[in-house]
């Protein structure tokens, strides 16, 4: 920090600034990587201001995560901070002659993973049929409950992330070829078949709110919705069902996927509808259908 009236600013992170135009233009980075990016680095370097990038040892990394523990920063934040910054030093490794990269030398903490929620067809029956027999608020718009119903559709139809939803455009539903064009993280589009009911309800939805081209879902003031006024819409619901409480809209996500696996899905086709990169991560789901088949095994066997 700057002594009091010193009005320089401070000096440049070239190699940085040039980590995060590679990031952009290469890697076509999403502006929340580039946010979270920046934060991480950030971060780093209010820890350990004094040594030059291509100077760092392992062991001021083992500082920074001790450093880290002590702040009672959860560990996916840690993973999360470690994960950008073995990037940047990979790219230091491959552009600007760091010979040994030290974070290789760096254990992180393990996440104790825990299998996410997953809706019951019950659930999802429940959740869906809210929009059109629960009460609209007195000030909503008489088309507010029909775009909450085609949302919700559309959620638990195409599995597709929040932040994927909400960015949708008219012309990216094609109802005629039954799917969907996303963007999804890292910029990387991918096409998603969606069902007749979620098409349908989205059909009813633009009618009623006469949506002919952009934002495909508007809120009140005829903007794009926010993933805010989306959580609150779930939030809404939630009670007018039996769905346990803490359910986000992610659970729509979670429970789209683990039902295609329980009904056959491949685990490929299924790592394609979500856009993962890495098979590992859809494998996840696969646990939670073993889970669910031990519980149903338990619950109905009589030598269980």
């Amino acid at each position: 920090m700057n002594p009091v009236g010193d009005s320089e600013s401070p000096p440049r992170d070239t190699l940085a600034e040039a980590f995060f135009l590679a990031l952009e233009a290469e890697r076509n980075a999403s502006p929340r990587t580039l946010v979270n990016y920046r934060h991480a680095l950030a971060r780093f370097r209010q820890a350990m201001p004094d040594t030059p990038w291509l100077e760092l040892t392992p062991d001021h990394f083992r500082r920074y995560l001790f450093a880290c523990g002590k702040r009672n920063m959860a560990r996916p934040t840690i993973r999360l901070h470690f994960a950008a910054l073995r990037t940047f030093f990979k790219f230091l490794t491959e552009r600007h002659g760091l010979r040994v990269n030290p974070l290789h030398a760096v254990l992180l903490p393990k996440l104790s993973r825990k299998l996410p929620l997953v809706l019951t067809p019950k659930h999802i029956e429940e959740l869906l049929s809210a929009p059109l027999r629960v009460e609209k608020p007195a000030r909503a718009l008489p088309w507010v409950p029909l775009r909450d119903a085609a949302i919700l559709e559309l959620f638990y139809s195409s599995g597709l992330r929040l932040a994927e939803l909400v960015a949708l455009d008219v012309e990216n539903v094609d109802h005629y070829s039954e799917n969907v064009r996303v963007l999804g993280k890292g910029r990387k589009e991918r096409v998603v078949p969606v069902g007749m009911p979620a098409l349908n309800a989205i059909q009813r939805y633009r009618s009623a709110a006469a949506v002919h081209h952009g934002p495909l879902f508007l809120g009140q003031k005829g903007r794009r919705i926010s993933r805010v006024a989306v959580w609150a819409t779930l939030r809404r619901y939630l009670p007018h069902t039996s769905i346990p409480a803490g359910a986000s809209p992610h659970k729509l996500r979670h429970s789209f996927a683990t039902h295609l696996l329980d009904a056959g899905a491949d685990l490929r086709s299924v790592q394609a509808f979500l856009g993962h990169s890495s098979l590992s991560t859809t494998q996840i789901y696969t646990h939670v259908t073993i889970e669910r088949l031990k519980k149903a095994y338990d619950d109905a066997h009589p030598r269980a």
